[in-house]
């Protein structure tokens, strides 16, 4: 199940999108648009700030903005960020690969042929969609 750091993640970032010319937006304003504990987005736009997607902008007409445009954004990128390995289970993982302590075989592992073909097509979905997709 996606999380809530993530779900709301993804809205603020949808939100910043939307806006002309990549102007910064107010924590609070996107809290209150997008119904977020202003509080836990701080943590979450921390997050996607220091790994580069965003960048802020303090005193008056502060706030945070998209340091790239929408289209250069994948969902693959902003969902490692924000939820970490895509795969559902270690042994499938790209990024975060680990044997399970339980297999003694992964190439007979049932599990591991239904949870490859998920990771499969999840990743095509992330990475055929931009955050430009979502915010239009």
């Amino acid at each position: 199940m996606l999380s809530k750091k993530t779900k709301y993640g993804i809205k603020a970032l949808v939100h910043l999108a939307r806006q002309k010319d990549r102007v910064p937006v107010q924590i609070s304003t996107i809290s209150k648009t997008e119904n977020i504990s202003q509080k836990f987005l701080e943590s979450i736009l921390l997050t996607l700030r220091k790994n580069g997607l965003l960048g802020s902008k303090k005193g008056k007409g502060g706030g945070y903005y998209l340091l790239k445009d929408p289209k250069e954004i994948p969902m693959t990128t902003v969902m490692r960020l924000l939820e970490g390995p895509i795969a559902m289970v270690p042994c499938v993982s790209l990024n975060f690969y680990e044997k399970c302590d339980d297999c003694l075989d992964e190439d007979a592992c049932a599990v591991n042929k239904l949870m490859l073909k998920v990771r499969d097509n999840t990743l095509e979905i992330f990475r055929n969609t931009t955050l430009a997709d979502l915010s239009n």
